[in-house]
């Protein structure tokens, strides 16, 4: 079992930044890949990034590409998700994921063994 718990989220301008944390409770942590997803009102869960357990294969959604940055430490057991040049458009409950299949990076939700709580993102105009 792996508890996940978010955190940084908040109300920024567009063209700001925000840096998202993911603390697992893992102790192998570096035996699962993480992943980022978000759900805006309305609209279904989206992939936002992913990792593997060694940051050798990271994957982007198109809509985040050249803005987002995921990485991860394994020493302490923490994800990041480093968002700049955020838009309105990415205001949404941003969750993190682990998948115990540590070697890939998949955007696919389903793919994901457990899942974190979320924390909430604004970005206003």
């Amino acid at each position: 079992q792996v508890q996940l718990v978010e955190s940084g989220g908040g109300l920024v301008q567009a063209g700001g930044s925000l840096r998202l944390s993911c603390a697992a409770s893992r102790r192998t942590f570096s035996t699962i890949a993480m992943g980022w997803f978000r759900q805006a009102p309305g609209k279904e869960r989206e992939f936002v990034a992913a990792i593997n357990w060694s940051g050798g294969k990271i994957s982007y959604a198109d809509s985040v590409k050249d803005r987002f940055t995921i990485s991860r430490d394994n020493a302490k057991n923490t994800v990041y998700l480093e968002m700049n040049s955020l838009k309105p458009e990415d205001t949404a409950v941003y969750y993190c994921a682990a998948d115990r299949d540590f070697g890939r990076a998949p955007k696919e939700a389903y793919a994901y063994d457990y899942w974190g709580q979320g924390t909430q993102v604004t970005v206003s105009a």
